[in-house]
């Protein structure tokens, strides 16, 4: 018999992680400044409609539910994804609870809240949220009909059928899994002989139908992108690296305490207990396989998370076997995980920790500076003509600031990014997509650009791209965020489109010192830059954003007009700089630059950390 002491102390326990975590990701989803992917799913969301080109509806739906609550509130935006996450820990422990017993299923909740990326789930508006659901439904009504097919298990099935089918494409691969998994058991075989079970099915399989329409609709742009274009398909070591962060995510000693519940469940007495295991072994290694051949380019750390729902039930009875020592250890590093994760949207979410940071690969570039942006579009605009339309350089600038202005009918020019990520069939269906400035008709344009989202080594051939698009660039006005590691250009176009060369944005580099450089009060700093169509004028060095020192402009570098081959700056190959700073404070401090060009424009470079002794 169970010691109720003990089951409702580990009762308590769950409750009160769920409400600190709670609590903890409410506040940090009203300050963490919005997610590019967000902003377009709330985009998505104004455009109501069944399936899109990168995802079915149902992300959208949800974005469009919390917009409505409070229009223009990120929190409202995110709320019933924050909703979503806080059910998955108590699904977790209901199957725990009705597999094994009370005490491993509230200890099996538990430890889905500290799971790194099951107790931060939520704290967006993406699709992971509803897809977890989805996930967790399936599995929990697949145990149910292992034990008895009852209209209320056939229900629940069919409800995370059609969940995850108006959600996203990965869930196929769910879907996959557990109709494997069911046919390795005997008892699953008998589960599927029941017409209960397929009409859930058959009820599930509708709700691709949108998916499935909208493709057929499009010349199957969405399948394209998702099984084709976005994944090379070719083997590559990348794939370790991959491998290392999805596993490092379930937290090391949780990770070995999945794998020897993996070994135990496959061979245990319950039905049940088995399936667990087969689903989260078969989801986890497949996904980790998968990462060896598919999408490395774009944030794919997360996809085994549906395996690790399914084993944290077994997890608690292998923790039960451990030392304590190690089990204490295996739940403090759990909660560890989950604090350097949540610690990493705390400093996503605090404009100084966040500048602090724009060295490391760890930037949080696609949250930063968006409220600024949008502030000085406002600001731009209201020096400009009545009538002025904003015009964004890609979908990311159009989304972002389109929740930021209220507006979901930004135009968006062609751009690499659209592509790359499965946005421009969408954008075009929205009437949205502009290939070249007269599509817009005459009358002001503020077009506003990023220098990030292409390689610097394609940053003057995509200026040239913007000047074939819109006509020659006028001076930038240029916007750094956290040094520059986010770094817009705002434009102010004429009514109609001018003539003359292609006049681009500067390019400059610091050959010395290099970043992270360890200097002197007093050091040289050398380099080259150049501006096409007008050329510079002048270079200055700063400090901190401060100018230090004027450097002597006009030195021979023919290295770069050798390398940038499409320059059109008349003073190559004189486009090199030296001179010398003299007095600055001991400490960490950013190197950077101030260019002047010929045509009047003044830009600041991005800067780069040093350290002087």
């Amino acid at each position: 018999m169970l010691d109720s002491t003990g089951v409702q102390a580990a009762r308590r326990r769950f409750l009160l992680l769920w409400a600190a975590v709670g609590l903890v990701n409410l506040v940090l989803a009203t300050r963490l400044p919005l997610f590019v992917d967000e902003a377009f799913y709330w985009q998505e969301g104004r455009h109501l409609a069944w399936a899109y080109s990168d995802l079915p509806g149902m992300t959208a739906w949800l974005a469009r539910t919390g917009d409505a609550l409070v229009p223009g509130s990120v929190l409202a935006l995110r709320l019933p994804f924050l909703l979503i996450g806080a059910c998955i820990p108590w699904l977790v422990a209901r199957m725990a609870v009705r597999e094994l017993d009370p005490v491993r299923g509230w200890q099996a909740g538990s430890l889905a809240l500290l799971l790194p990326l099951s107790g931060s789930l939520g704290l967006m508006a993406l699709p992971d949220g509803p897809l977890l659901l989805a996930s967790a439904l399936c599995l929990d009504a697949s145990l149910r009909l292992l034990r008895a097919v009852t209209p209320i298990a056939a229900l629940e099935l069919a409800l995370g059928l059609v969940v995850g089918g108006l959600t996203h494409y990965r869930f196929a691969a769910v879907i996959a899994i557990g109709c494997v998994a069911l046919f390795a058991l005997a008892e699953g075989r008998r589960v599927l002989r029941h017409p209960l079970v397929w009409a859930a099915i058959a009820i599930g399989a509708l709700a691709w139908w949108p998916l499935l329409a909208w493709n057929f609709a499009h010349a199957d742009a969405g399948l394209r992108f998702q099984l084709l274009d976005r994944h090379p398909w070719q083997f590559s070591r990348e794939g370790l690296r991959l491998g290392r962060m999805q596993l490092a995510l379930a937290t090391p000693l949780l990770l070995v305490a999945m794998a020897i519940a993996v070994w135990r469940g496959l061979r245990a007495d319950q039905p049940g207990q088995r399936y667990l295991a087969l689903c989260g072994a078969l989801v986890v290694l497949g996904f980790l396989a998968l990462g060896f051949v598919a999408d490395r380019e774009r944030v794919s750390f997360h996809w085994p998370l549906p395996g690790y729902i399914a084993l944290l039930p077994l997890v608690p009875a292998v923790l039960a076997r451990w030392p304590r020592g190690w089990r204490i250890a295996a739940w403090v590093t759990a909660a560890l995980g989950l604090a350097a994760v949540l610690g990493y949207y705390a400093m996503a979410s605090t404009p100084g920790l966040r500048a602090q940071a724009a060295s490391r690969n760890l930037h949080p570039t696609n949250f930063a500076g968006w409220d600024v942006l949008a502030r000085e579009v406002d600001a731009t605009l209201r020096t400009m003509p009545s009538g002025t339309r904003v015009l964004a350089g890609n979908f990311k600038l159009g989304a972002e600031l389109g929740f930021a202005r209220g507006d979901a009918r930004i135009p968006v020019l062609d751009h690499p990014l659209n592509h790359k990520h499965g946005r421009a069939p969408q954008l075009a269906l929205w009437g949205l997509a502009v290939d070249r400035r007269e599509a817009l008709g005459e009358g002001p344009l503020l077009l506003v650009a990023s220098a990030n989202d292409v390689p610097f080594r394609d940053l003057l051939a995509h200026y040239h791209a913007l000047c074939r698009q819109v006509g020659p660039l006028p001076p930038a006005r240029v916007l750094n965020i956290d040094h520059g590691r986010q770094r817009f250009l705002l434009f102010a176009l004429p009514a109609t489109r001018g003539a003359g060369h292609c006049t681009t944005p500067a390019l400059a580099f610091v050959d010395m010192p290099t970043v992270g450089a360890e200097v002197g009060s007093r050091f040289d700093v050398a380099g080259w830059a150049f501006k096409d169509g007008v050329g510079l004028r002048a270079v200055e060095a700063t400090i901190d954003g401060r100018v230090a020192a004027g450097m002597t402009y006009g030195d021979a570098n023919p290295g770069v007009a050798a390398f940038w081959r499409i320059s059109s700056d008349p003073a190559h190959p004189r486009v090199g700089f030296h001179g010398r700073i003299e007095g600055v404070a001991p400490g960490r401090h950013w190197l950077g630059l101030r260019l002047h060009g010929r045509d009047g424009s003044v830009e600041d470079w991005p800067g780069q950390p040093i350290q002087v002794r």
